[in-house]
């Protein structure tokens, strides 16, 4: 089993930058792609960004592009997703997951049915 706990969500005004972290524990997640999703209120839930296990492949959804940047550091077990240029439509409680490599394609890193273990997510409110 992994546990995924996010941190670093918070109120922040627009134009501004947050860090979201992810860390986990249980069974290490060198091995596993790690995905960042987000699920504003009374929307579906919507793929931001995702990396390979080795930390060489990332894949962005096209509304965060140029401004969303993710890392891992596997010596922490950690996920860091930065965030800036903040936009009030980035309002939304963020989620990180973990996913095996058994499928990784540009499709499979974006689909959220592909990735195995969940965090309780962070929220991240961007005022005006």
């Amino acid at each position: 089993q992994v546990q995924l706990v996010e941190s670093g969500g918070g109120l922040v005004q627009a134009g501004g930058s947050l860090r979201l972290s992810c860390a986990a524990s249980g069974r290490t997640v060198s091995n596993y792609a790690m995905g960042w999703f987000r699920q504003a209120p009374g929307k579906e839930r919507e793929f931001v960004v995702a990396i390979s296990w080795s930390g060489f492949d990332t894949y962005f959804a096209d509304s965060i592009k140029g401004r969303f940047a993710i890392s891992r550091d596997k010596a922490k077990n950690t996920v860091l997703l930065q965030i800036n240029s903040l936009k009030p439509e980035d309002t939304a409680v963020y989620y990180c997951a973990a996913k095996t490599e058994t499928s990784w394609t540009d499709t499979t890193a974006r689909n959220a049915n592909e990735y195995d273990y969940w965090g309780q997510g962070t929220q991240v409110t961007v005022s005006s």
